[in-house]
C-alpha cells in the first residue's frame, strides 16, 4: 500500500543530499523505478529508501528486507573511474610471498662492514631470537637467505604455478626484516647485488613469473644514510646536521633527540612525504627509487602501511609507474575494507581509480578463519559479498588473498592449536600435538581450496605449503625446512596451482554462492561456458547437498572421483572436514 518512494542519497565528500521521487507503476503491488545520476568525480555515495503509505506515514527499508520507522541503515555505492586500467596478470595468477632472510641461502654470509651489528646463525635450522636486548628487540639475527638462493628455487616455485614473487624488503637495512630502510638504491649486501636482482627478474620471467617489491616509504631506519644517527655513512644525515640535504625529510620536535617516528619506535623515524626533495627522490625524479627498480626488472610495488601515505603520494607513484612500465601493478597494505577506510580522520581513496590497483585482502583471511574454526558459512558469504559490492570489479579481482603473512601467525598453527600458550616463552617453543596437527592439516586443505577458488590472487606465505608452524613474529619467520617438507601437503598445493592455472573460471570467472549455511559453503565460478564449483564442509558432521548441474557427470578435479547427475541435479554427501572441486 505505498504511494511513493524516495531514494535518499548522501555524497560522501561534497556532503550534498539528493532526493529522487520514484512514481508507482502498475496496479498490482508497489513497483517503483527511477534513475540516479552519480557525480562525475569518483566518490562514495550512501543511500537509503523511504516509502510513504497512503495515510502519509513513512518507513525505511532495512538490510533484512523489513521496514522501520527510522533510517537505520544506508548502503554504500562506490563511484569509481571506469576508464582507469588495471593490469589483469596479478589477480589471475598465483603469488608466493618470500621473507628473503629465511627462504634459502646460497652461502654463509660474512656480516663485517655492513650497517648494524649483525649476528649470523650458522645452523639454518636454528630458532630466531626473540628476547629483548637492552630493553628492545633489535631483529639483528640473520640466517643469510639471499637472492641467489631464491634463484636456485625458481623451478620449485614454478611447480607451484607461481606467477608473482612478492619479496619483503630487500634494500640495505640493519634488521633482518629490512623495514628500516638504510639505502633505497642498494640491495642489502647480505642478499646480494643489483646484478643478482636483475638476474632474479630475468630468470623469473623465463618461467612466467614477475617480481613485486615492498616499498617502505613512510619511514626509514634511524641508522639509514638519510638519518644516520649512528654515523655509519660518511655523508651528513638529518640527525647529524640541521643543514643536511635530508633534514627536510624528517620532522624534529627538538633536534636531534626528539622527532616523529612510526608508532613511536625511535629506530623508525617518520618521513615527511610532502617534502619536495623526498618525493623527487622516491617517485618523480629521473632515476627515482620507483623508476630505478622497475627498470631493473621489477613489475610491481606493494606499499607498506598505505594508510599512512598521503593520497597524492600514492597517486604520484601510480602515475610514474604507468609512465615507466604501463603494465606494472600497485598493491596497498590495508587491513580493513579499503573502499571506505578512514585513516587519521580522512576517508581514503585507494580504489577510486587514481591510486592502488588492488589491496591486501585481510577481510578475506579473517572471514575464512572464522568460518573454518566453527563459524557460519553465511557470515563468510556476507563479509565477502560486502567487499564485492563495495570494491570496483577490477579491484575485487585484483585483491591479494591469503591465509597468512609475515605479520600473522602461521595458518597451520592457527587452525590446529587448541589451547595457545599465553606467554611468549611458551609460544616460542610451541609445536602442535599429533592430534592438533592432524586437525590443522584437515582444515588447511579446506582453507587452501577456498583460497585458490576465490576471485583475486591466491597468495602463499613461504613454507605454508610445506607445513610450517609458528605463532607471531618472529616465530612465523623461521627458515624454510628444505628436505623436511610435508611432501603430501606440497603436492596438494601443486595440484591446486595447476588447477588454478588451467581454468579461466577460477582466474576471472563470476562468483555465485550455491550454498552457505553452518559448515557448508559452495562457490560457483563461471567464465564463458566453463564452470568450476568448490564445495566445502568445515563441520565435524557429514553434509548432504543437492546442487544444480547441467551435464550428466561431475568430476572432482583433485581426486578424479566422478559423480553421476540425474535430472540435472547433483546429489552429494560431503564427509566432515572435506572439500570437492567439481568440474
Amino acid at each position: 500500500g505505498f504511494v511513493s518512494a524516495e531514494l535518499l542519497c548522501l555524497c560522501e565528500f561534497s556532503t550534498r543530499e539528493l532526493t529522487i521521487l520514484l512514481p508507482a507503476i502498475g496496479d498490482q503491488g508497489d513497483l517503483f523505478c527511477g534513475t540516479l545520476t552519480v557525480p562525475a568525480t569518483p566518490d562514495l555515495l550512501w543511500y537509503s529508501f523511504r516509502f510513504t503509505r497512503r495515510d502519509g506515514s513513512a518507513v525505511f527499508l532495512g538490510q533484512n528486507g523489513y521496514c522501520y520507522a527510522s533510517d537505520l541503515q544506508r548502503w554504500q555505492l562506490t563511484v569509481y573511474d571506469g576508464e582507469s586500467v588495471t593490469p589483469q596478470w596479478f589477480g589471475r595468477g598465483i603469488t608466493y610471498q618470500i621473507f628473503p632472510d629465511r627462504f634459502c641461502r646460497s652461502r654463509l654470509p660474512d656480516p663485517s662492514g655492513m650497517v648494524g651489528e649483525r649476528l649470523v646463525h650458522r645452523q639454518w635450522s636454528d630458532a630466531p631470537l626473540y628476547r629483548p636486548e637492552q630493553g628492545e628487540v633489535t631483529n639483528r639475527d640473520f640466517f643469510g637467505g639471499d637472492l641467489q638462493g631464491i634463484i636456485s628455487k625458481l623451478d620449485y616455485l614454478q611447480s607451484l604455478s607461481v606467477t608473482t614473487l612478492y619479496l619483503n624488503p630487500i634494500f640495505e637495512s640493519a634488521s633482518n626484516h629490512r623495514y628500516d630502510t638504510a639505502d633505497y638504491l642498494s640491495i642489502d649486501p647480505m642478499l646480494g647485488t643489483e646484478s643478482d636482482f636483475r638476474q632474479l627478474c630475468d630468470e623469473a620471467e623465463k618461467r612466467g613469473m614477475r617480481v613485486m617489491l615492498d616499498g617502505v616509504f613512510n619511514h626509514t631506519g634511524s641508522n639509514s644514510r638519510y638519518f644516520n644517527a649512528d654515523g655509519f655513512y660518511p655523508q651528513l644525515g638529518a640527525a647529524q646536521s640541521p643543514v643536511s640535504l635530508y633534514a627536510p625529510w624528517y620532522q624534529f620536535r627538538h633536534w636531534p633527540d626528539s622527532y616523529e617516528s612510526w608508532w613511536g619506535i625511535r629506530t623508525l623515524p617518520a618521513v615527511n612525504e610532502h617534502a619536495p626533495s623526498y618525493r623527487e627522490f622516491i617517485i618523480t625524479g629521473e632515476d627515482s627509487v620507483v623508476r630505478h627498480w622497475l627498470r631493473c626488472g621489477a613489475s610491481a610495488w606493494r606499499l607498506d602501511v598505505a594508510d599512512e601515505l598521503p593520497d597524492d603520494f600514492i597517486t604520484d607513484i601510480r602515475r610514474v609507474m604507468v609512465e615507466e612500465k604501463p603494465d606494472s601493478f600497485l598493491l596497498g597494505e590495508v587491513w580493513e575494507d579499503g573502499s571506505n577506510k578512514i585513516a587519521y580522520s580522512q576517508r581514503r581513496k585507494y580504489l577510486l581509480g587514481a591510486e592502488t590497483h588492488g589491496l591486501m585482502n585481510y577481510p578475506f583471511r579473517q572471514a575464512a578463519l572464522d568460518y573454518l574454526q566453527g563459524g557460519d558459512a553465511a557470515d563468510f558469504k556476507e563479509a565477502m559479498e560486502t567487499i564485492r559490492e563495495n570494491y570496483p570489479p577490477a579491484a575485487f579481482y585484483s585483491a591479494m588473498n591469503f591465509l597468512g603473512t609475515h605479520d600473522t601467525p602461521r595458518i597451520l598453527t592457527v587452525l590446529g592449536a587448541m589451547q595457545p600458550p599465553q606467554d611468549k616463552d611458551g609460544r616460542a617453543v610451541y609445536c602442535l600435538s599429533p592430534a592438533e596437527r592432524f586437525l590443522g592439516l584437515q582444515r588447511l586443505r579446506l582453507a587452501a581450496a577456498l583460497l585458490y577458488s576465490f576471485p583475486g590472487s591466491p597468495t602463499v606465505f613461504y613454507g605454508d605449503e610445506a607445513g610450517m608452524e609458528g605463532w607471531e613474529d618472529p616465530f612465523n619467520r623461521r627458515t624454510y625446512p628444505w628436505g623436511e617438507e610435508n611432501q603430501k601437503l606440497v603436492r596438494y598445493y601443486q595440484a591446486l596451482g595447476r588447477l588454478r592455472a588451467a581454468r579461466s573460471s577460477l582466474q576471472q570467472g563470476d562468483i555465485t554462492y550455491l550454498y552457505a549455511s553452518d559448515g557448508g559453503l559452495v562457490l560457483r565460478r563461471q567464465y564463458g561456458e566453463e564452470v568450476t564449483v568448490t564445495a566445502l564442509n568445515a563441520s565435524t558432521d557429514s553434509l548432504e547437498l543437492t546442487l544444480p548441474w547441467e551435464v550428466d557427470l561431475a568430476t572432482d578435479a583433485l581426486t578424479s572421483q566422478q559423480f553421476f547427475v540425474r535430472d540435472r541435479l547433483l546429489h552429494l554427501c560431503l564427509p566432515p572436514l572435506s572439500v570437492l572441486i567439481l568440474i
